[in-house]
């Protein structure tokens, strides 16, 4: 054989191993490729049930609780007065400036007194009218007893037979008149003196005294201006009395007014001292009710001490009153016993190859229960996954809850959460 007729052959035979080498290799990558795609579905395959989330947990602790409420409110002082005048007319003068000390008695501001001098001058000179009509009526008296007692004798000389019987009734008549107007002239003495002295308590009153030690809160008033006291006492002052000792009074919630109690102890800040927390007691906790805005409110006072002269009248303040303490106690986080595992529908694997590559619908997870259970219980991680503990609760102050009773152990790792994982 020649040459030219065995190079056909060998090209054959080259071309016939090139494609079966280019065969395997497009074998073996697709094998590849099943396997690949064998592993991404093998979850859907399977239908399996690992944990789509996971629980988040908190230590159930020992320490101190406490419970507070909170409430705003304004600082008053313990005692303040509105002074008044109960005099109409124009001050003379006004003597005292804000923040000034007072004493009690001291006087504070003075109306023009002249009209209420000229009224006690006409009272007097009335009651001395009066006490003499008094004296003329003791005369006249004294005259007609006489007359009388003369028309008796001559009467007991005669035998009755002068004077005559009118003459008789006429002097007793007489007698009985003259008492009559001395009784009179009496009340009318009476009646001026307590005229007099309605004027001269009205000259007092012309003059305006501190009726308490204290301090000038306000000054409304200037000199010269008139002052008209009519159907309400118009007030000049304001005045406190000892601002060393004062009183909050806040508004308490509804909610919260059961568990406020008189002695309790609570603190509280004001906007002009940052930072700093001033104590105070509950003194009064009040039973009517106030309503803003559909809130039912309660007022309630405690009392501060303001040795330093810190607090001011009128700053607002925000209370913080202690309800409850616990020192030691077992305690976990208020949302472990709002909390309750979700619930998994274990699917099985029932279909075909097919039926398990298409689009499945999510399996039936459940949120957590956060509605609090009439037996209360936490949460806690096993092997066999979530254990419920029975507990038994005692102060919650909205964070953490005091454990009394029950199986849990301090250290144990409560569940207040599930996650669920992203798809």
């Amino acid at each position: 054989m020649n040459q030219n007729s065995t190079d056909p052959l060998k090209s054959i035979l080259n071309q016939s191993s090139r494609g079966l080498r280019l065969g395997n290799r497009r074998r073996w990558v697709i094998a590849g490729g099943i396997v690949v795609l064998l592993l991404v579905l093998l979850p859907f395959i399977r239908g399996g049930t690992s944990p789509r989330g996971n629980y988040v947990t908190e230590s159930a602790t020992m320490g101190n609780l406490m419970v507070t409420v909170s409430a705003t409110g304004t600082l008053q002082p313990t005692t303040s007065i509105d002074v008044g005048s109960e005099q109409s007319g124009t001050l003379a003068a006004v003597l005292v400036q804000e923040n000034d000390h007072v004493k009690r008695g001291q006087l504070l501001a003075q109306l023009d007194l002249a009209k209420l001098q000229d009224a006690v001058t006409k009272s007097r000179a009335a009651l001395a009218a009066a006490e003499a009509a008094v004296a003329q009526a003791k005369a006249t008296v004294a005259e007609s007893r006489a007359s009388l007692a003369r028309m008796r004798q001559v009467a007991e000389l005669s035998g009755g037979k002068v004077p005559s019987k009118t003459e008789m009734e006429t002097a007793e008549a007489t007698f009985e008149r003259a008492l009559a107007n001395e009784a009179s002239a009496r009340a009318a003495v009476m009646q001026a003196q307590a005229s007099l002295k309605t004027d001269e308590t009205n000259l007092t009153k012309g003059t305006i005294r501190s009726p308490v030690n204290g301090v000038v809160l306000s000054r409304k008033v200037e000199p010269g201006q008139t002052v008209v006291a009519a159907m309400t006492i118009p007030v000049l002052f304001t005045l406190a009395e000892d601002l060393t000792a004062m009183e909050l009074q806040v508004k308490v919630d509804e909610a919260d007014v059961s568990n406020v109690k008189l002695g309790q102890p609570a603190s509280f800040t004001v906007s002009a001292w940052p930072g700093r927390t001033f104590p105070a007691t509950i003194q009064r906790v009040g039973l009517g009710s106030t309503i803003t805005d559909n809130v039912v409110t309660y007022k309630t006072v405690l009392t501060v001490k303001n040795e330093d002269l810190a607090l001011r009248p009128g700053m607002t303040a925000t209370a913080s009153i202690v309800t409850a303490q616990r020192k030691n106690v077992l305690s976990v986080p208020h949302a472990a016993l709002r909390f309750s595992p979700p619930s998994k529908s274990n699917g099985t694997n029932n279909g075909s190859f097919v039926s398990n590559l298409l689009p499945r619908p999510p399996s039936d997870v459940k949120r957590p229960n956060t509605a609090p259970t009439d037996n209360p219980q936490v949460w806690v991680m096993s092997d066999s996954g979530p254990q419920a503990i029975a507990v038994k609760t005692g102060v919650s102050n909205g964070r953490q809850t005091e454990i009394v009773g029950g199986d849990l152990k301090p250290g144990m790792a409560v569940i207040t959460e599930y996650q669920e994982a992203r798809p």
